[in-house]
């Protein structure tokens, strides 16, 4: 069991660096959402951002809903740190 979870919060931290790049590419204007590799970016990342933006939608051409989803996977972290320390 606790081999299964420091896999899981590995791939969390992956998954965290991915959530990164795609915000910080969400930045650049000339980026073509429809090409590849952007498309597979945008594949595994808007899923989990949908539901985010239905609870705090944009606001003045802002979307909060990365900073929401980081606050969640980190208290899921800090709850599977806590899981992997007993």
């Amino acid at each position: 069991m606790h081999d299964v979870l420091v896999i899981l919060l590995q791939v969390i931290d992956v998954y965290k660096w991915i959530l990164f790049g795609r915000i910080i590419l969400s930045w650049l204007p000339n980026i073509n959402w429809y090409k590849q590799p952007w498309a597979t970016l945008e594949a595994v990342t808007e899923p989990v951002f949908a539901p985010f933006r239905r609870l705090i939608p944009p606001f003045n051409g802002i979307d909060f809903s990365p900073m929401i989803l980081f606050l969640v996977l980190n208290i899921v972290q800090d709850a599977l740190y806590r899981l992997v320390a007993r």
